[in-house]
């Protein structure tokens, strides 16, 4: 029987490779072991830093409590008379935020943007006004054109053919008449931009123009039947006449103008403003105006009318 010691190597034995994996399973234990030992130190150590946290928020919390109890017994005394003033409580006062100049003047603008606002819209207003008293020639008759038709607003014709049935009502040895367009378009936006809102609300407010051309467009702004007169009882016989306007269409008003037909659509009207107070006059110097300009409306409206 042959002896399994001859497969070894020379000089060593099964002894010796037994003895060198029981050394190298012990090196594996011990350092498993102090890893091991490592971990619960480490988790010891968060545990303790764990109680230290929740020992001081406790102490926070105990101190906020007993703080708190104590103002109140505190004010319970102040409220009763017990004591006049308190130690413990303190009226805290917010400290006052120093501003730099440019910030001022922001503050202010800010918390008075709505009265700026409107100081602005009539400052603008006024010196529109202003501007035209001095700029506008001396025209013995105003009639203002408040729809958005540039053949109707800018025709020099208009004027000339108003001229027909005007007067020299001021006296300077010549007839003349203006009409003043103002473009109101259906956008809102684009009448702010444009301040065609401005120049509309200040002709309005003044009794320079009784006259006026107007669409259906503008009757929200003008609002018609409470601020023109029913012409219905001044012409109640003409087919024309629809309450506060005299409609151009169907008419020989572009034919008068020489100016396309199509240009006058269905909503355009003749009207004459109801003498009232208003913003820059009162209802006195309107009806002044008012009861010159009827003649030329008549004699105008009898002129479209006639066959």
């Amino acid at each position: 029987m042959a002896n399994n010691n001859n497969d070894l190597p020379e000089n060593r034995t099964a002894g010796d490779d037994d003895e060198k994996l029981d050394i190298t399973k012990s090196v594996f234990q011990v350092s498993r072991e102090m890893q091991a030992q490592k971990q619960a130190e480490l988790a010891e150590k968060q545990r303790e830093i764990e109680r230290q946290y929740q020992e001081r928020e406790k102490q926070k919390r105990e101190a906020y409590e007993k703080k708190i109890r104590e103002e109140r017994i505190e004010l319970m005394r102040l409220k009763q008379g017990l004591i006049e003033e308190s130690e413990t409580i303190h009226e805290e006062h917010e400290e006052e935020r120093k501003l730099t100049a440019w910030q001022k003047i922001g503050n202010f603008f800010y918390h008075n943007k709505w009265w700026l606002g409107i100081g602005t819209f009539l400052t603008v207003m006024i010196v529109f006004l202003i501007y035209n008293l001095l700029s506008r020639p001396d025209p013995d008759m105003i009639v203002l054109v408040l729809c958005d038709n540039d053949s109707i607003g800018n025709s020099s014709q208009f004027e000339t053919y108003l001229e027909t049935f005007a007067d020299d009502f001021n006296e300077n040895d010549e007839v003349m008449v203006s009409t003043y367009y103002i473009p109101y378009k259906d956008n809102a936006y684009v009448n702010y931009q444009s301040g065609v809102d401005t120049k509309l609300t200040t002709e309005l407010q003044s009794a320079d123009a009784v006259i006026v051309l107007g669409g259906d467009n503008i009757n929200e702004m003008l609002a018609p039947d409470q601020t023109l007169v029913d012409l219905s009882e001044y012409f109640p016989d003409d087919p024309h006449i629809k309450g506060y306007g005299y409609y151009l269409k169907d008419t020989d008003f572009a034919e008068k103008l020489g100016i396309d037909p199509e240009l006058v659509t269905d909503d355009l009207y003749l009207g004459l403003r109801k003498p009232r107070d208003l913003l820059y006059s009162s209802k006195e110097e309107l009806q002044k105006t008012f009861d010159r300009d009827i003649v030329v409306f008549e004699k105008l409206i009898n002129d479209l009318s006639a066959e």
